[in-house]
């Protein structure tokens, strides 16, 4: 068994550890898609075992998140990447995308295993444990087609059928609002940010073609050999710091971003099935004030509907200080790496381009004393 060890930040020793690494390509007659490797430490009781290692595709994820997502409606699920990861940028099945999308897939299953309450559901467990043949035997026990389709048209319907609940509780009103913002917000940043790196990607593919010119001048310019390459290498150091940098937007501040925006319609979702759970208790309780007949079976709906609607609440509630929580602790390091990284990157430059000038001031004193020599 693994041993077990304590953060500083952490209440409670942390006894589940998961890595997503190892893509492979696979190439079948009828599709091309991706598996990763998932190696699970543990030293949990309801394990069998203490280490597991499965392959899993994207398909897989997407069904352990339908699973959470049937079984705790009214928690915040954290968000997978999409099916194809800032669409435009990266291509597909390239080095770039497939790094992009194991990160995301990485923090997605390690989001789940420090979750209080998600990290224990029984088909996150069998995600982790089970061989592919046996995955596959567990998803046909799952619900069928026309149940999932009917709980969609149900949470649709509830959304246009008046567009809201009575009496919901100022505190729900009150995150539904922070999240009309904050999505606007987020959205906003996150189309910025994208639109910053492609300008940079830009200026790192000009500059790439700028220095070597310098170089290419040097055979018709002999007085000026030494400054012009002098100045390509300060052109190509420059140009490996952008290459930096750039790298601290794609793998920092882009992900960060964009999966808060991903947990924006993810938290939309919660509220309003949250929302249709008080519908129902709302639709009973109209119900039993107008029928005199099966007042007994009513009262027994309406006060398993409370017990619904309290549970729905406390887990709302409980999990929404813990993700604006963890929402300000990773835009806060985000940013804050950003504006490091930036610091670093013209401090850089500005010490790269200072000692080419003092090295041509120098020459320049030194061409200037000579002549003045008899």
């Amino acid at each position: 068994m693994i041993n077990q060890y304590k953060f500083e930040d952490e209440p409670e020793l942390k006894d589940l550890f998961i890595t997503v690494d190892d893509p492979e390509s696979h190439i079948t007659a009828i599709e091309t898609f991706i598996t990763y490797r998932v190696v699970t430490k543990t030293s949990r009781g309801e394990f069998d075992s203490s280490e597991y290692e499965v392959r899993r595709r994207y398909q897989d994820f997407v069904w352990l998140k339908s699973r959470l997502e049937e079984a705790h409606p009214t928690l915040i699920i954290p968000p997978l990447p999409e099916k194809f990861i800032m669409k435009g940028m990266v291509e597909r099945f390239s080095d770039e995308f497939i790094e992009t999308r194991r990160k995301a897939l990485h923090k997605f299953l390690n989001r789940i295993a420090e979750h209080p309450t998600l990290t224990f559901n029984e088909d996150f467990k069998i995600f982790l444990t089970a061989q592919a043949w046996e995955l596959s035997s567990h998803k046909k026990q799952g619900p069928g087609l026309f149940s999932r389709m009917g709980q969609t048209v149900r949470a649709v319907a509830s959304s246009v059928i008046g567009g809201g609940v009575k009496d919901r509780p100022d505190m729900f009103t009150d995150i539904n609002d922070y999240m009309e913002t904050f999505n606007q917000k987020i959205n906003l940043i996150d189309k910025i940010s994208q639109r910053i790196y492609k300008e940079e990607r830009g200026y790192y593919c000009e500059m790439k073609e700028y220095g070597p010119i310098h170089t290419l001048w040097c055979a018709s310019e002999e007085d000026l050999v030494d400054s012009l390459k002098g100045v390509a290498s300060c052109i190509d150091k420059c140009c490996k710091a952008t290459e930096n940098r750039m790298a601290g937007l794609s793998e920092n501040l882009l992900p960060a971003l964009h999966e808060y925006v991903l947990y924006g319609e993810i938290l939309t979702g919660v509220l309003k099935r949250r929302d249709q759970i008080q519908a129902d208790l709302d639709s009973k309780v109209d119900a039993l004030s107008n029928k005199k007949t099966e007042k007994d079976l009513l009262t027994e709906e309406i006060g398993n509907l409370e017990d619904k609607v309290e549970c729905a609440n406390n887990a709302l509630k409980a999990d929404w200080d813990r993700w604006k929580q963890n929402m300000q602790h990773d835009m806060k390091t985000a940013f804050l790496n950003v504006a490091e990284n930036n610091i670093h990157y013209y401090e850089q430059c500005l010490a790269t381009w200072e000692s080419f000038l003092t090295s041509q001031t120098v020459d320049l004193h030194l061409g200037e004393d000579s002549e003045d020599k008899p």
